[in-house]
């Protein structure tokens, strides 16, 4: 009986050949101005390396990501927790928090930008007004779906309000809160990434904006191969925190 293949090992083969037919596929079809090859992207990558800037812009952009998500997570986690358990404040301020969520961060970019500047406290506003909500939003739904027999079940043993929110609250609320700061994640890298595309002079928005105008392709494509993997690392590091978090539930 032959070996089944593991679902590593199928994620790794499809990643192998969709590599492969971009690289036969540009080569064979692709204008250069435009389209870079994988080996060529990789090349680039490497030789960024060697240049300081570019490593430097990598590493101010990695900077005000980690300031916006610390930010949003420090306020968006009590600030879902206290909407969620209190009734008052759920029936008077979920309905605000929905409809700032839905506003299109897009068109607040110019008024971060009069109120922060163009140095990197833009960039970590912006990115914070896209990371906070889905966690506030998230932690608020976690905590909605707990059920009151758990609540009252503690509450009738003895359990004290901290005890319940420890024991019983957070617990519950872990994967709700998890698939906000995956989401927040993203929001937090596009909204850094915006704000460097139209207002700054260093970060990896602006050597994206660089390498485009003067068409680098294999340049922008290793930038953003580079963000890529980052973003990937960040996710797989929440998931197996994720995982460690909500052993009980298996």
């Amino acid at each position: 009986m032959s070996a089944r293949m593991s679902p590593g090992s199928a994620r790794l083969l499809l990643i192998a050949a969709l590599i492969i037919l971009w690289e036969l596929g540009v080569r064979a079809a692709g204008d250069p101005l435009f389209l870079s090859p994988p080996s060529q992207m990789v090349v680039a990558l490497v030789g960024f390396l060697n240049e300081p800037q570019v490593l430097g812009a990598i590493e101010i952009t990695l900077w005000e990501l980690l300031a916006a998500f610390i930010l949003a997570v420090g306020i968006g986690l009590p600030l879902g927790l206290i909407i969620g358990l209190r009734r008052f404040a759920y029936g008077s301020f979920y309905p605000v928090v929905l409809l700032a969520y839905a506003i299109p961060q897009a068109t607040i970019l110019p008024l971060v930008i009069l109120a922060f500047g163009i140095g990197p406290e833009s960039k970590i506003a912006f990115g914070f007004t896209h990371a906070v909500f889905p966690i506030i939003v998230n932690v608020i739904a976690g905590v909605q779906g707990i059920k009151p027999l758990y609540v009252n079940s503690a509450r009738s043993m003895g359990a004290n309000r901290r005890q319940i929110l420890l024991n019983v609250v957070i617990p519950h609320a872990v994967p709700s809160f998890f698939t906000g700061l995956r989401l927040a994640m993203t929001g937090d890298l596009l909204g850094v990434l915006l704000a460097e595309l139209f207002v700054s002079q260093d970060g990896v928005g602006h050597y994206t904006r660089m390498f485009t105008q003067s068409f680098q392709p294999q340049k922008l494509f290793a930038i953003i191969a580079a963000l890529a993997t980052i973003a990937v690392v960040l996710n797989e590091l929440c998931r197996r925190v994720e995982r460690h978090m909500s052993r009980w539930h298996d």
